[in-house]
């Protein structure tokens, strides 16, 4: 999973998308930064961003300890593509931009919009297992063989 524009050794980068970037991809951007620490540059985006990040979606981010109240949506660009090895859509299909050459992987997740806190834990339980995984797969494939 090695973008060839990446410089050998260096840290492979994600973009998380959705629609409106106020819950599902801020949260797994939020489990990434978490997570992965330094090891992998993480980056969020929506085809049409909102204007403020979902509360109930930071409610249930700040119940793992992760605090996303700063964060705020910000409009999907080419730089921003080009710039990732790996794009995770959430929902937005046809909406998404595409940007030939990335790996793309399409994350099937219920909208937290307009949701109770209980259902937003389920999605965010959802991203923490799919992000765990992720990681998994970009920095086995960063190591050296």
């Amino acid at each position: 999973m090695n973008n060839p524009d990446r410089a050998p050794g260096s840290k492979p980068s994600v973009l998380f998308m959705c629609v409106h970037n106020a819950g599902r991809s801020q949260m797994a951007a939020g489990y990434l930064r978490a997570l992965a620490g330094d090891r992998i540059d993480v980056r969020s985006a929506g085809s049409n961003p909102g204007q403020a990040i979902n509360p109930v979606a930071v409610e249930a981010m700040a119940e793992e300890g992760i605090d996303i109240t700063g964060n705020r949506p910000q409009h999907a660009t080419p730089d921003l593509m080009q710039g990732s090895d790996v794009v995770v859509t959430m929902g937005c299909g046809d909406e998404c931009i595409y940007y030939p050459g990335k790996k793309y992987m399409d994350w099937e997740l219920d909208d937290p919009a307009g949701q109770d806190l209980d259902t937003v834990r389920h999605v965010r339980d959802d991203i923490k297992y799919r992000v765990e995984a992720l990681i998994a797969e970009l920095l086995n494939a960063a190591e050296p063989a």
